[in-house]
C-alpha cells in the first residue's frame, strides 16, 4: 500500500474538523505519543489529534481514506505490545478526551462509558453504587477502558469473573469508512447474526475505533480474605493451583510470584516485606463473596491443599492496609523489573495444570541462551507474565539471539496447549511468532475480515499480522 504524507493542505482540513487547538504537530509535543510501555520502541506520528466526538472521528477517517493516510488509534499508552505505535507515521487519534462515564443503569446492572475513562476510575464509580466491574489489569490506575477492550484485557480476577469479553454488551464504533455503528444490543443474550461486539474486542484498533462502551455490571462482593502462601520451589507453587480448583473452590484471584519478583520490589519500590530464607515462590490467593462463613470454609479447603505442596506458613491479611500492601507488591513487579535491568516482557497462557512444566521449561531455555527471567502472573487462569532480563547475555546476543530463545518459549507454550498472548495482545512485537500457533487458513481469514472492514488498510497497519 502506497501511503501518503500529511501535507499542509491536508493538515488544514484536519484542523477544520477538530479545531486547531486539538491538533499537535510540534516534534517535542509528539514525543509522548511516539512510544508506549513496550521496551524502548519509538515511532513518531506526523500529526496527533484529540477529537471530542464520534462524528469528528468519522470525518477524520473519511479524509484519511481519501488521501490514503495511515491512522493509529491510541488510548493511555500503557500497552506492552506496540499496538498504539505509529509505525508508518501518519495520523494518531488520541482518545484522551473521551473521558466521561455517561450512565450507570442500576436497574439493569449496566453502564455506558467512553473509551478514555481510566479503568480504576470507572471501577470506583460503580463501586460507590454497590456494583462491581471486575476487569482490573495491573495498570488499572492509568490505562483506559477502551484500550482494555482493544486488547481483550483480563487481570487477576479473570479466574472467577471472566475476561472483559464477558462484560462488554455493546459498542459504538467508527468504521474505517467513516460509518458509525452499534455492534450489538444492550442485552445479556445475543443471537442475531455474527457477533460484531466480540469481533471488535481484542482487534487492537485494526477494524474500527470504539467511541462508546456498554458494560455489564454485577453486585459487589461484600467480603474477602487475602492469603499469601510461600513455597520452596516455583514448580510446587504452580502445581498447587490446579489442586485448589479440584478441591471445589474458585478463588477470586490466584497470583503467582517467584522470589526474585519480591526481592526487586523491596529493593526498587521501597515496599516493606519480611522475605524469609527458603521462600522461593508465592501464591497470592483471594477468596471473596457475601457470606464470611462460606469464605472461611473455602480458605480452610485451600489451606489443606497448600499443605500438600509443602506450604506451612500462610499469611492471612487481617486489615485493609495489609491487603493493600500485598496487592501493591504484586502490581509493582513490572515497574521494579523495568527499573532494575534491560528487559523484554512476554505474555503467554496455558491450561493452568501445565504451569509447572512451562515454568521449568522457561528456566531451562534461559540457561541455554544465557538470559535470566522473572516470572509472575495470573496463575488461576494459566496466564504467565515473563520478564526476560539480560543477565549474563552479552549485548550482541541480546540483539541477535534473544528472539530464538523467545521462539522456543512460545513453541513450548503451544506444545502445552497454550497460546502466545493471554491479555497483552500481538500488536507490533509479537507478529513474527504468530505462525507458531496459527496456520495459513487463520491468516487468510483474518486478512479477509480486515479487507471487509478496511479496504485501504489505513487503520493501525502493520499490527497483528
Amino acid at each position: 500500500m502506497a501511503y501518503h504524507k500529511i501535507t499542509a493542505d491536508i493538515l488544514q482540513k484536519i484542523a477544520a474538523i477538530v479545531g486547531s487547538d486539538a491538533v499537535i504537530t510540534n516534534h517535542d509535543d509528539l514525543e509522548k505519543y511516539s512510544h508506549d510501555e513496550t521496551e524502548d520502541l519509538s515511532y513518531y506520528p506526523e500529526v496527533v489529534v484529540k477529537p471530542h466526538s464520534a462524528e469528528e472521528i468519522s470525518q477524520l477517517l473519511i479524509l484519511c481514506n481519501q488521501y490514503l493516510i495511515p491512522v493509529t488509534p491510541r488510548g493511555a499508552g500503557t500497552g506492552l505490545s506496540g499496538g498504539a505505535l505509529s509505525v508508518l507515521g501518519g495520523l494518531l487519534i488520541s482518545m484522551e478526551c473521551f473521558n466521561q462515564i455517561l450512565n450507570v443503569d442500576e436497574r439493569n446492572l449496566q453502564a455506558t462509558v467512553e473509551p478514555g475513562v481510566i479503568t480504576e476510575v470507572f471501577m470506583d464509580a460503580v463501586a460507590e453504587k454497590g456494583l462491581y466491574y471486575p476487569v482490573d489489569p495491573a495498570s488499572k490506575g492509568s490505562c483506559f477502558i477502551g484500550g482494555n477492550v482493544a486488547h481483550g484485557s483480563g487481570g487477576p480476577r479473570v479466574v472467577k469473573y471472566g475476561t472483559i469479553r464477558e462484560y462488554i454488551l455493546n459498542l459504538e464504533v467508527v468504521l474505517p469508512s467513516g460509518e458509525i455503528i452499534w455492534t450489538g444490543a444492550n442485552t445479556l443474550k445475543y443471537a442475531s447474526g455474527y457477533n460484531l461486539t466480540q469481533l471488535m474486542i481484542g482487534s487492537e484498533g485494526t477494524l474500527g475505533i470504539v467511541t462508546k462502551i456498554v458494560t455489564k455490571l454485577i453486585p459487589h462482593p461484600t467480603a474477602d480474605v487475602l492469603m499469601l502462601a510461600p513455597f520452596r520451589t516455583n514448580e510446587s507453587a504452580c502445581a498447587a493451583v490446579a489442586e485448589i480448583f479440584m478441591a471445589g473452590v474458585v478463588p477470586s484471584a490466584v497470583e503467582y510470584m517467584e522470589r526474585k519478583c519480591i526481592e526487586w520490589v523491596i529493593e526498587y519500590s521501597g515496599i516493606v516485606f519480611d522475605l524469609k530464607d527458603g521462600d522461593n515462590a508465592f501464591l497470592l490467593i483471594e477468596v471473596d463473596g457475601t457470606d464470611r462463613d462460606v469464605i472461611f470454609s473455602e480458605c480452610e479447603k485451600i489451606n489443606q491443599v497448600l499443605e500438600k505442596f509443602g506450604c506451612k506458613d500462610v499469611l492471612f491479611a487481617d486489615t485493609a492496609a495489609q491487603k493493600a500492601n500485598l496487592w501493591k507488591i504484586r502490581r509493582t513487579i513490572g515497574e521494579s523489573v523495568k527499573i532494575n535491568s534491560v528487559y523484554k516482557k512476554e505474555d503467554m497462557v496455558v491450561p493452568r495444570a501445565e504451569l509447572p512444566a512451562l515454568i521449568k521449561g522457561i528456566k531451562q531455555i534461559g540457561d541455554k541462551f544465557g538470559f535470566d527471567s522473572v516470572c509472575f502472573g495470573h496463575a488461576g487462569d494459566g496466564n504467565l507474565h515473563l520478564n526476560i532480563v539480560q543477565g549474563s547475555m552479552n549485548a550482541n546476543d541480546w540483539v541477535n539471539e534473544l528472539n530464538k530463545g523467545i521462539r522456543e518459549i512460545f513453541e513450548l507454550t503451544v506444545s502445552l496447549g497454550g497460546t502466545i498472548s493471554g491479555e497483552h495482545g500481538i500488536g507490533l512485537v509479537q507478529r513474527e511468532f504468530m505462525p507458531i500457533k496459527y496456520t495459513d487458513v487463520h491468516f487468510a481469514l483474518w486478512k479477509g475480515i480486515k479487507q471487509v472492514f478496511d479496504k485501504n488498510n489505513i487503520l493501525n497497519p502493520e499490527k497483528i499480522f
